[in-house]
């Protein structure tokens, strides 16, 4: 299969899927009970021509099919739809607090990348030993560690006790926003550390025991070449896969860590917008979660053979 048949392929997947989520991230609003002009009326009891001009202008009088069709066609052109809870547009609701959550995952995905990596790769380097025992216990104690409450023991012991770090906003400016986020993205990043820690290992010893590392280490190559050339390139295939699940669930894990800490991101406002019935602002950060999870997927199978040929003689073959 050539690059670029394969390429297209996964656009196609790619697409295909899209469509897909938009149908169930649009129709699923209709088995939601409530009514967003409930919340929009805010308790008021207004007459029935008020009411019907209200569904109106919000567009809830057409048939669903059509709705969809408008909201489809929308998107494409960037107009989300109008906040209920805002009344302002839904890109640019999104658009204030997008930044916040994009340096949240940012940093939190750094420290998984090092501290899941490291971990992983000392841990296979000296696998059976203490190091490596040690290294697994750690593991699975912050495996057990919800984000919320990680975020509770972070904001007692380093904002409240000690005072090194604030414990609510997202700060003004680059480096003052970098330092509200250091706690925030520990936080988020502990359970996915574990995740890529465990693959990275178990990556790394099924390399180690493969012929060609001991025929590279038996021609004189030194040991941190042959980690380098034959061991950690090969296992990176299976770090990779799991990429795409770590960035959906990173987004997704930012809700509960952005309530934490009080940061104005698009977690948090997903959480606003569920109570207060804003399907608009729902539907677009769900979309936007998903979009995210299969561009990153289809990214990471089309670099896999990049990175490890085999892969991609394998798929020939089959």
């Amino acid at each position: 299969m050539t690059v670029a048949r394969r390429v297209l392929g996964k656009l196609g997947s790619l697409l295909l899927t899209l469509f897909l989520a938009s149908l169930l991230v649009f129709f699923s609003r209709f088995l939601v009970p409530g009514n967003p002009i409930d919340f929009l009326l805010r308790g008021r009891h207004p007459n029935p021509q008020a009411i019907a001009d209200l569904t109106r202008q919000y567009g809830l009088d057409l048939p669903p099919w059509q709705q969809y069709i408008d909201w489809v066609g929308g998107m494409l052109h960037g107009d989300f739809g109008r906040s209920l809870q805002y009344r302002q547009d839904v890109s640019a609701v999104i658009g204030e607090r997008l930044p916040v959550t994009f340096g949240l995952v940012i940093m939190a995905g750094l420290i998984i990348t090092i501290v899941g990596l490291a971990a992983g790769i000392v841990a296979a380097l000296y696998k059976g030993r203490m190091l490596d025992r040690a290294i697994l216990v750690g593991l699975t104690v912050l495996a057990a560690i919800p984000s919320f409450v990680g975020s509770i023991v972070l904001i007692s012991v380093f904002a409240v006790q000690l005072g090194w770090f604030p414990s609510f906003g997202s700060g003004v400016g680059f480096f003052d926003t970098i330092y509200h986020l250091i706690l925030p993205s520990i936080a988020l990043a502990v359970v996915f550390i574990v995740l890529i820690g465990k693959v990275t290992r178990t990556s790394m010893v099924d390399q180690l025991g493969r012929e060609h590392v001991e025929v590279a280490t038996s021609r004189g190559l030194t040991r941190a070449t042959v980690i380098r050339r034959h061991v950690l390139r090969n296992a990176i295939g299976p770090i990779l896969t799991v990429s795409g699940v770590l960035v959906a669930g990173l987004l997704v894990a930012s809700t509960i860590v952005e309530s934490a800490f009080g940061l104005a991101g698009i977690g948090s406002l997903l959480v606003q917008s569920v109570d207060r019935l804003d399907f608009p602002v729902v539907q677009a950060i769900v979309l936007l979660v998903v979009t995210a999870f299969v561009v990153v997927n289809a990214i990471v199978d089309i670099l896999e053979p990049v990175v490890d040929p085999r892969s991609a003689a394998g798929a020939g073959a089959r």
